[in-house]
């Protein structure tokens, strides 16, 4: 049994005691913060999601705030995504590229007012990289990081349950699109996204103080859709053929070699971060590609911390980024970084410790 010890360094969600009542089990660090991610049975967890409905702490996904007469202008040089059409109430997910065309992160940028923006971002320190190029752009634009926590509401049944808290309206929402609004005079955003393929909604909460009453609103509405405790799940992600930055990327990695490329509109601005490297690399081609990969082996297979190195007639050819045993296949699933010389159907060896593994490559999703 591990503790945690408490340090400035690593703060708690507004959700911290809701989990903690939950019983939650294993937390990750991500962003600085303490995100749950098991709460006792793993494959309940998992069954949850995809029959009934899950509840997810996931304040984690900060946000960066772009507010000034520059926000939206900030917001097109950072991502290679066209925003030029991006409509008040609308979200997009965007790919966020360094000068050299490498990932740096993959956040859902939410357009509140036209000069008011969040970056809801993945793990990485995206509030100095902003800052640092509005002011060497000399841009109007405040960078801050607002009093925002995201909880996820997943699974075929969520919309009822948000339905049920928030009104029928919910339902006329659209992917990534999102509604500022008030749930017994809690200040939120709703908005249909999360990471997961099942269905469902986050609710970013504007007040960390009342992270509590909102987890047992949802709570208490959702008992009777069979609503409990879970979060972002790997096998169901992986399942699905979900990127997660950092990862099932690394430091080389760009949009085109997971499964990005079609979030990169080539014909931005030129003082787009990134842009004229990724012409480059549309052009010439990526030289690695992201498959998935099933394992022969029968019994679950735990790859441990690091990725794990792929070989095709003993020469290596690429990385295992993640691994699990799905609950639906009975297979040890996962997705391969590989060259683009390798190919669906093609079979390889994983060695994850001192054991090798056969194995085939398929296509994304696997389900």
């Amino acid at each position: 049994m591990y503790g945690i010890t408490p340090s400035a360094r690593l703060r708690p969600s507004p959700f911290y005691d809701a989990t903690v009542k939950e019983g939650v089990t294993n937390f990750t660090t991500y962003n600085h913060m303490l995100m749950p991610t098991a709460f006792g049975d793993p494959e309940a967890e998992y069954w949850r999601l995809m029959n009934n409905v899950s509840q997810w702490d996931v304040a984690v996904e900060r946000q960066v705030q772009l507010k000034g007469p520059d926000a939206g202008t900030l917001a097109q040089i950072l991502s290679p995504r066209d925003l030029s059409k991006q409509k008040v109430g609308q979200g997009k997910y965007v790919p966020l590229c360094d000068h050299q065309g490498i990932l740096i992160n993959d956040p859902v940028c939410l357009k509140l007012a036209d000069d008011l923006y969040w970056l809801s971002i993945g793990d990485s320190n995206i509030w100095f990289w902003a800052k640092s190029i509005a002011a060497e752009r000399g841009l109007q634009v405040e960078i801050s990081e607002p009093d925002v926590s995201p909880m996820a509401i997943q699974g075929p049944k969520a919309e009822e349950v948000v339905a049920n808290v928030c009104g029928d309206w919910v339902r006329d929402v659209k992917y990534f699109w999102f509604k500022e609004t008030e749930i017994n005079g809690i200040p939120v955003v709703v908005q249909r996204s999360g990471w997961s393929k099942q269905g469902g909604f986050e609710i970013y909460l504007r007040d960390g103080s009342k992270g509590s009453a909102l987890w047992n609103i949802f709570r208490e509405a959702g008992a009777p859709f069979g609503i409990g405790p879970g979060g972002p799940n790997w096998c169901e992600r992986v399942e699905s053929g979900l990127i997660s930055y950092g990862g099932d990327t690394d430091g080389t990695t760009n949009p085109y070699e997971v499964r990005m490329g079609k979030y990169v509109d080539l014909n931005v601005p030129d003082d787009t971060i990134g842009i004229q490297a990724l012409r480059r690399i549309a052009a010439e081609g990526a030289k690695r590609h992201t498959l998935g990969i099933i394992l022969d082996a029968g019994d679950p297979v735990k790859p441990g911390f690091l990725w794990n190195p792929i070989f095709k007639d003993g020469k290596k050819v690429g990385d295992l980024t993640n691994c699990i045993f799905s609950y639906r296949l009975k297979k040890n699933i996962g997705f391969a970084l590989i060259e683009t010389t390798c190919a669906i159907g093609d079979r390889v060896e994983a060695r994850i410790g001192d054991a090798v593994h056969p194995a085939k490559l398929t296509d994304l999703p696997f389900l």
